[in-house]
């Protein structure tokens, strides 16, 4: 099968092109960065160059590679945000809640174009439902109507993406949900860089394990076997690579039809 993915080169596409390849498809991967192609060629997929956001753009891609299944991983959360940014949400996702917006019309504007007949997008849960029912909420249950200010764009951007892509009449339109993401390559690790990270390492007076520095991710050996020996539960690297793999794993599975 021949699969399209936008947004092949960030912290979650990075992890499923190899898994749609082990699988047998034939897979296009799109980023924006032209220097990112022989990493991506190295995965075992054709890479093409685009910009998500330039229409003309996104149909010439998608039209050469003829895709039956499109794949939407796009987001803009690399980088360090200044303090501001996190004190203004808005601002922080103004490019990522355009992908969810405009990207995604380009894109599915592309897929009914070449005849596509399965597109998988990947949404988010972390954002706030109706304040009603139980403690557990499930995806019938109602977004809240009226968010917090800071918030508002970022809902809309995600109910934009969920109502384009399960709303198409030319293919079956699924989206994912995901939860937060944490650990290697994602904003929230212990990368020196890590956008999420890095202003509440500073603001703590700075990582206290520094000088004993291990891989984002790593649990030592010695903790690894305590915690199976005894039950308890594993160790947030542990969680990180268990969870990213799951995603990966779903989106791998709803690109191929299973």
């Amino acid at each position: 099968m021949k699969v399209f993915v936008a947004g092949a080169s960030g912290a979650l596409g990075a992890g499923l092109v190899p898994e749609l390849v082990a699988a047998g498809h034939d897979v296009v991967a799109m980023t924006r960065t032209a220097s990112k192609q022989d990493g991506l060629r190295e995965l075992g997929v054709r890479p093409v160059v685009a910009d998500a956001l330039d229409p003309h753009a996104v149909v010439r891609v998608v039209g050469e590679a003829e895709p039956e299944v499109i794949v939407h991983q796009l987001t803009a959360l690399s980088g360090t945000p200044k303090a501001r940014d996190l004190r203004h949400p808005e601002r922080f996702f103004a490019t990522t809640n355009r992908l969810r917006t405009e990207a995604t019309d380009h894109l599915v504007a592309a897929g009914r174009a070449v005849g596509a007949r399965r597109f998988v997008a990947q949404s988010y849960a972390g954002w706030q439902y109706a304040r009603t029912g139980g403690p557990v909420l499930t995806e019938a249950d109602p977004p809240d109507p009226d968010p917090p200010a800071p918030l508002r764009a970022g809902q809309e951007a995600i109910l934009h993406l969920e109502h384009a892509v399960t709303s198409i009449e030319w293919g079956e339109g699924l989206a994912l949900r995901y939860g937060s993401f944490y650990g290697p390559g994602t904003s929230t690790s212990s990368a020196p860089d890590a956008v999420m990270s890095t202003p509440i390492r500073k603001r703590g007076g700075g990582d206290r394990r520094r000088r004993r520095a291990r891989p984002a991710g790593c649990v030592q050996h010695r903790r690894r076997r305590t915690r199976a020996g005894s039950g308890m539960a594993p160790g947030i690297g542990e969680r990180a690579r268990c969870e990213a793999t799951e995603a990966h794993t779903a989106m791998a599975g709803a690109a191929g039809g299973r």
